[in-house]
């Protein structure tokens, strides 16, 4: 698979989705470059002054959203990467590599070599021989790179969400053994030990299930440099910025976050708003979510034994591949209330409950909802899936029965900023 192949020269307006899939064809991805820069600026005024924000690539790769969010009148965001593909997005979007974090439990050796070669400086180890693998790259490349220490923490600010720590995990040093590893991990050649790193918590429940977790971060950062002397210069404490997901629904704004961290940095960390430590948070879902829809066509309704089934041109090769985390039912969709075919009819009020939404795959595993409630569709229709902004595209099957990706189109109101479509090639060996 390689990058954004297909561009536009000429850049048009669209006041619809159905405007852009006469333009561009159906399935597609649309994302609102101003939306993703407005949640940055929302998410820096939600932290303590000075934070970093890095922007997650997973979330979304695309490089004119990462651009967006990296330039601008907010401050910018940095990279946070874990894959060569990344890399080179994050590098296209104009990233400077030494302001580049690059994570992972599975770097091989190859991929730190091209890494360090890039210039990245910053990584974050999850255990000795991790270090020891960005140890030798950075040898091999006559240069000392920065390492950040992943910590799993014994316990668990949060009950709810999607947990990452706390637990027997292939992510972070696991924070009991670190004293005894730290003569061990010091002497790693042509590394520096600068800081930690801590990510607990992803699309937190609410914004006291939020801080709840970043108090309990920091208070594990600060008896880990208790237990091991390692004063951070740099301490990453994660995300969990929630964000609606293929739903209808608004991003939250956290109104008490900054001011619960101030209390809690004071606390443990009373040097912090002069740099010792730095503070870093990070986030996908919440910069990229709300930015992006997925819009499609409806192909077919049919009716099976008393149920309904809407089967649109998108499926789980465009929109499935988080399913198995429980990220994705149940799919809601609108219709474009731009169509002139359906503007202003009784179908824009008329609801069908009890529906299957299906893509138009040759598998019964092709579900995107189940008894979801959509409006009274027929074939044609253009309708639209809501928050897609992140965990789409990249994150779905997206070789699944080898069907073409859908176009992913960049906007600024009403007009267009560029076109593509990721391409798969096959290489005979």
């Amino acid at each position: 698979m390689n990058g954004t192949s297909v561009t536009y020269d000429e850049l048009d307006t669209a006041k619809s989705d159905a405007e852009l899939i006469e333009l561009y064809g159906s399935p597609l991805y649309v994302y609102d470059l101003d939306r993703a820069a407005a949640a940055r600026d929302d998410l820096y005024a939600s932290l303590p002054e000075g934070t970093s924000v890095y922007f997650s690539f997973k979330a979304n790769p695309h490089p004119d959203l990462a651009r967006a969010l990296r330039t601008g009148d907010g401050l910018p965001c940095k990279a946070e990467i874990s894959s060569m593909g990344e890399l080179a997005a994050a590098l296209e979007a104009g990233f400077d590599p030494h302001d580049i974090l690059y994570t992972g439990p599975g770097k091989t050796a190859s991929e730190l070599d091209a890494a360090v070669e890039a210039g990245v400086r910053t990584f974050s180890v999850e255990s000795i021989d991790d270090l020891r693998r960005v140890g030798w790259a950075a040898w091999g490349d006559g240069t000392v790179v920065d390492c950040l220490l992943r910590v799993n923490s014994a316990g668990a600010g949060a009950t709810t969400s999607i947990r990452m720590t706390g637990r027997p995990s292939q992510f972070g040093f696991d924070s009991e053994t670190l004293p005894e590893l730290m003569p061990e991990i010091r002497a790693v050649r042509n590394t520096r030990v600068t800081g930690m790193h801590l990510f607990s918590l992803s699309n937190a429940k609410d914004e006291e299930s939020l801080i709840g977790e970043f108090s309990h971060t920091i208070a594990t950062a600060a008896a880990v440099r208790d237990a091991t002397g390692l004063e951070p210069e740099l301490l990453d404490i994660g995300g969990g910025f929630a964000s609606p997901y293929l739903v209808p629904g608004e991003r939250p704004v956290y109104g008490g976050l900054r001011a619960a961290l101030e209390k809690v940095l004071n606390a443990h960390f009373p040097g912090w708003r002069t740099g010792g430590p730095h503070i870093a948070c990070e986030s996908g879902r919440y910069l990229v979510g709300d930015c992006g829809r997925l819009v499609c066509t409806v192909t077919n309704v049919k009716e099976s034994r008393g149920n309904r089934f809407v089967i649109l041109d998108a499926g789980i090769n465009v929109l499935g591949g988080m399913s198995g985390l429980g990220r994705l039912l149940p799919v809601n969709v609108g219709l474009d209330t731009h169509d002139e075919a359906s503007a202003g009819s009784s179908r824009d009020t008329a609801v069908w409950g009890n529906t299957t939404l299906v893509g138009p795959l040759c598998t019964p595993g092709d579900v995107l909802g189940r008894n979801v409630s959509v409006p009274e569709l027929q074939p044609g229709d253009v309708v639209t899936v809501p928050n897609a902004g992140a965990y789409g595209l990249t994150a779905s099957l997206l070789m699944f029965l080898g069907r073409p990706a859908p176009m992913e189109v960049t906007m600024r109101g009403e007009q267009v900023l560029s076109a593509s479509r990721i391409l798969f090639n096959r290489v005979h060996i």
